[in-house]
């Protein structure tokens, strides 16, 4: 096991390697910079030479391939820079949006188990009935709503009209957290429910449950003890992909409800061409989505042990 951790984390190096470059070549092909897009929102007229300057002070007149290897050389020595746009320090920066965006992950991840789930497992054991049908219809229809129109609706119904919570984020707490959490949790569950329904309903056909049936094990005690427990892969893996996700900040509905996270500093650095703060959110992103595939990997051995890293016994 040990080799194999090792192994993955040295596939980190390449992957932010060839990440981080992508994102800073993509940049470039915007047309502009952090200084052009500063002036651009100030709407000041500024000479030639202010402008040359204030590039040449942040290095954005040197060309493309040196400003990236000047930045890699500082960030090998725990130097991630300043920000171009308020000169405050990225690691500082990011750190102090990260506690927003780790209670959304959690709440979102929190809401999605207890609605997905308990669904998913209650439409497969009713299927074909009409309380499977209304289950998969509401599936169907968080599937089909986008997440703006989705976080649209929950603003005007319980912000606006109930004022059971606040329209905008001024705060992180658990009431201000709650209609983003819930935005997130309504179309993960959507998706997540119809999966851990086609699982169930894998297992329930084996021919384990036959028998367990067959013994007189009552149904609940299979489905609770086995049935679920052989479901759990698929269900790790799908909780998994959306905590890497989620901690890599949803920037569609951080940004409705101003909620003060990753993904909002993301966008407004993009926005802004704000090179190291958008550097810092890349590497981010890739080591969350590696590190949390790890950790799923890992957690298959203990949830099935046919599972061996890499390969299935049978």
């Amino acid at each position: 096991m040990n080799n194999y951790v090792i192994k993955r984390l040295l596939q980190l190096i390449p992957i932010l390697f060839v990440i981080t470059f992508l994102s800073f070549f993509m940049m470039r092909l915007a047309g502009s910079d952090a200084v052009m897009q500063k002036m651009e929102n100030t709407g000041t007229v500024v000479s030639q030479e202010l402008i040359d300057n204030a590039r040449a002070e942040l290095g954005l007149d040197k060309p493309f391939i040196v400003q990236y290897f000047v930045w890699l050389k500082n960030l090998l020595k725990g130097d991630m820079g300043h920000s171009y746009i308020t000169g405050n320090p990225v690691f500082s920066t990011f750190i102090s949006k990260l506690p927003a965006t780790l209670l959304l992950t959690v709440v979102s991840i929190l809401l999605t188990i207890i609605i997905s789930i308990p669904l998913g497992v209650l439409a497969a054991v009713k299927q074909n009935k009409v309380t499977d049908y209304i289950i998969r219809f509401c599936s169907f229809l968080g599937n089909s709503m986008p997440n703006f129109f989705v976080a649209l609706l929950l603003m005007y119904f319980l912000a606006i009209k109930l004022k059971l919570f606040p329209v905008i984020s001024t705060e992180v707490n658990l009431k201000t957290v709650a209609l983003p959490a819930l935005t997130l949790a309504i179309a993960m569950s959507a998706k997540y429910l119809r999966q851990v329904r086609a699982t169930v309903l894998d297992e329930l056909s084996k021919n384990y449950v036959v028998g367990a049936q067959a013994r007189g094990i009552r149904f609940p005690v299979t489905l609770t003890k086995s049935v679920l427990r052989a479901s759990l892969v698929t269900i790790v893996t799908l909780l998994a992909l959306s905590i890497g996700s989620l901690l890599g900040g949803t920037a569609i509905v951080e940004s409705i409800f101003m909620w003060d996270g990753v993904g909002k500093m993301a966008v407004d650095a993009i926005n802004m061409r704000d090179y190291p703060i958008i550097q810092a959110y890349v590497m981010w992103m890739a080591i969350i989505y590696v590190v949390f595939n790890l950790i799923t990997d890992l957690s298959y051995r203990f949830l099935d042990p046919r599972i061996r890293l890499g390969k299935m016994e049978v």
